[in-house]
């Protein structure tokens, strides 16, 4: 039963340019309009800040000199997988992910970020007003946009 498996630890980055508007990616392995922010799993003894650095880099070319850390969430943000991705995902041992959140201010220019990465994860990117990118989820992790966007909204201004 998906109550009995553990969820996958994992960070999420929302990206925001001077403009207060963040970085939105199309995913690479599904075919509809399937926008995210970055994010991906904490490997074995990496502190979360860390894995934030590592994932953004990973899927967008970002170095961790082009931005400025402003904030995280305070607590873990968890969502389960719809039934049809249950035992799909991740080799079948998480329910879904816990996410701890960060908010970075890009200080760098739009031709540095590079989404041709080694291991692509987006197909194209843009920057979008943080309500679209909530709109723009897929709809399982609509909750968690939302609550991210609670906890970061004094800062994208």
């Amino acid at each position: 039963m998906a109550e009995d498996l553990p969820y996958r630890p994992c960070v999420g980055v929302m990206l925001m340019n001077r403009e207060g508007r963040v970085f939105a990616g199309r995913r690479i392995d599904n075919p509809g309009p399937a926008w995210q922010m970055p994010q991906g799993g904490i490997d074995p003894g990496e502190k979360p800040s860390e894995a934030a650095y590592r994932e953004l880099w990973e899927e967008t070319g970002v170095t961790r000199d082009l931005v400025e850390k402003v904030a995280k969430t305070h607590g873990w943000v968890t969502y389960d997988l719809p039934p049809e991705l249950l035992g799909k995902v991740w080799g079948g041992k998480y329910r879904g992910q816990k996410q701890k959140w960060f908010l970075f201010r890009y200080l760098g220019r739009d031709d540095q970020i590079a989404i041709a990465t080694e291991h692509p994860e987006f197909s194209e990117w843009c920057w979008i007003d943080v309500d679209e990118m909530v709109a723009a989820i897929v709809p399982f992790k609509r909750a968690v946009y939302e609550e991210v966007v609670r906890s970061f909204r004094a800062y994208l201004a």
